[in-house]
């Protein structure tokens, strides 16, 4: 999985950047022995799509304005813009302000084209890679963009941040090889994925960050900061109220505008990111003209609440797209490192407790959610059926250390909704319970050896997700579980769940159509003890591991598919979370004020970064109110 700043809104841990596809360089002509020939992109398993001498992408209007503003509701705070660090909670957006080595294109599973760098080189056995620096590349402040720059972000990122520990762990070095040359050295062969996960390193401006603030402090890349960030992307940070508001504008002699990987993009002359307490009142302040577009729409209120007057003059715009790529894994998520969660039998009875669709025909209101049965839900990286070919292959080699059922029974969510079907669901639940050593005494569910009784803490963030976590409430309560459900601010849940202190949470798991390298941070037993880590669940377990090493040094894209359906059908048959709904399509209403390219890519809706104002529909939605 690569990342990128194309079509985010809010920045995380991470810096909250989706996920797009992996890469590897593309194939060119058979050179000599000894000769590298560079090229403008790569690809992990086919070719690129656009030439060497491509104006622009295919999806994007090369013609869009510039101009207009654009603001956007999110929930929480926020305290800090160094969005490289685990501390602090990061500002929304702020990673738009940096730029990586390639920019993925969205019409692609697997390519990315050079961005920061302009040429890019590896050998056939994917022992290293080289990237050649556009020697225009500017910081905002003026100063050259070095390889400096680069080394200094990758040594940084792998030292500091979780995330990258993992996904950088087979990257040796990075080092200098030339006037514009950086050079990074892997650990081992094969992996064809790393070389387009260094396409995606960050640079950061080391000159700034070893130097001092306007009040003469030192600054420290180690700690959070309130200070603008010096980037060298399409946008910076003009103004801010700390913890409620921040404005981008676009740079007017931004570096990059002209490349063909810029062309059509980043249109808004400005973004303002306006913080709200919950999901509802972001509604309210969309509904009155206060955003221009409500992102993160339940189904509910999408089924329900569009029925105020600037909808039915066509001032709002309820906007449906669909993409190709794989859908996300959201659910209850155990935090297995505690000894209550360990069993997965006991995992299985929290499952079989789960009421989904009696939940969705009280909350949901339609048929657009539905419950998700993989981790790469809707793509062919999804385990259905009963496992054959290689992936059988693969899965054999685990047999006797993963579940029987692996190999018997495909994989499917219980099935509750009747009153029949409750009772049925949670007798089986006792019956797992009770062979996990868990009983039920004086009405509540007691551990047989230690006396403990069961008690579950829903830790949540956002009030708004309370009737979510509610509706699972009564089936477990008559399992004899104490439950309590939590909201606390958005500063206190990002500390508690670096800190791997809770019970449950919803999370979500995003995944793209080239999974790899990310895996480890996922589900990987190092990053189950990193603070910070994706690795919520806490999962350790050494099949998976090495299920994830297959995925990672597939030969080809065939074997790829086969080790993550390997993997998606031993995530599942552990009960490392409880899955709860999918919508194969995303919601986007807006004021009627903007453009966007028809059709949109397949990969990506591309919000915001392909949108554009339009000032005749906004004249029009003016007059019309």
């Amino acid at each position: 999985m690569i990342l990128t700043r194309r079509g985010l809104i809010k920045t995380a841990s991470l810096l909250g950047l989706g996920s797009v596809s992996g890469l590897k360089i593309l194939s060119v002509e058979p050179a000599r022995a000894q000769e590298k020939v560079f090229s403008h992109g790569n690809n992990i398993y086919g070719e690129l799509k656009y030439p060497a001498d491509f104006k622009h992408f295919d999806y994007v209007n090369p013609n869009a304005p510039k101009g207009g503003r654009l603001r956007l509701g999110t929930t929480g705070s926020f305290d800090n813009f160094n969005v490289f660090i685990i501390k602090g909670d990061p500002a929304a957006y702020a990673g738009t302000v940096f730029e990586t080595l390639t920019s993925s294109a969205l019409d692609e599973v697997t390519s990315a084209y050079g961005l920061i760098a302009e040429s890019m080189y590896q050998p056939e056995d994917h022992s290293y890679v080289i990237f050649r620096l556009r020697p225009e590349a500017r910081w905002q402040d003026g100063q050259p963009l070095t390889v400096a720059d680069v080394i200094f972000a990758f040594d940084f990122l792998k030292g500091a941040h979780p995330f990258y520990q993992a996904y950088y762990k087979n990257v040796q070095k990075a080092e200098q090889t030339g006037p514009n040359e950086v050079t990074f050295v892997f650990d081992s062969k094969g992996n064809r994925e790393l070389p387009g996960i260094m396409g995606q390193t960050y640079a950061l401006p080391k000159h700034y960050w070893e130097g001092k603030d306007a009040s003469g402090k030192q600054r420290d890349i180690n700690n959070t900061t309130l200070e603008p960030p010096l980037g060298s992307g399409p946008y910076r940070v003009k103004s801010f109220k700390a913890g409620q508001s921040i404005l981008f504008e676009r740079v007017k002699d931004y570096w990059g505008v002209n490349l063909p990987v810029n062309v059509g993009q980043d249109n808004f002359d400005e973004i303002e990111i306006i913080y709200f307490r919950d999901r509802g009142v972001i509604f309210e302040a969309f509904k009155g003209d206060q955003l221009d577009v409500r992102t993160g729409a339940g189904t509910k209120e999408w089924e329900t609440q569009y029925d105020f007057p600037a909808v039915k003059k066509g001032n709002v715009i309820k906007a449906t797209f669909f993409t190709k790529d794989a859908e996300q894994m959201q659910g209850f998520v155990f935090n297995t490192r505690r000894a209550k969660f360990a069993d997965p039998r006991v995992r299985h009875a929290f499952n079989l407790a789960y009421d989904f669709e009696g939940r969705m025909r009280v909350l949901s209101f339609g048929d657009y959610n539905k419950r998700t049965q993989s981790f790469f839900q809707n793509s062919e990286l999804s385990a259905t059926g009963l496992p054959q070919g290689r992936e059988l292959e693969i899965l054999t080699q685990f047999k006797g250390q993963i579940p029987e059922e692996v190999f018997t029974t495909e994989y499917k969510n219980p099935v509750n909704g009747t009153p029949q079907n409750i009772r049925d669901n949670l007798r089986k639940a006792v019956g797992l319970l009770k062979e996990a050593g868990w009983s039920i005494k004086g009405n509540a569910l007691t551990n047989d050896t230690t006396g403990e009784r069961m008690t579950m803490e829903f830790l949540l963030d956002d009030p708004s997700f309370e009737d979510m976590n509610l509706a699972y409430k009564p089936g477990l309560e008559r399992l004899g579980i104490q439950v309590t459900i939590r909201t606390v601010d958005s500063a206190q849940y990002q500390n508690r769940i670096r800190e791997f202190d809770f019970d449950v949470i919803t999370s979500v798991f995003a995944q793209s159509l080239s999974p790899g390298n990310e895996q480890r941070e996922f589900w990987g037993t190092a990053a189950a003890d990193q603070k910070g880590s994706r690795n919520v669940i806490g999962i350790k377990n050494p099949v998976v591991d090495k299920i994830i090493d297959l995925i990672i040094f597939a030969n080809n894209r065939a074997e790829l598919i086969a080790a993550t359906k390997a993997l998606d059908r031993v995530l599942l048959w552990n009960y490392y979370m409880v899955p709860d709904f999918y919508r194969a399509e995303q919601w986007l209403p807006h004021w009627n004020r903007f453009g966007y390219p028809d059709p949109t890519p397949p990969y990506s809706v591309g919000f915001p970064s392909l949108w554009w104002w339009d000032e005749e529909k906004a004249k029009q939605t003016a007059a019309n109110k």
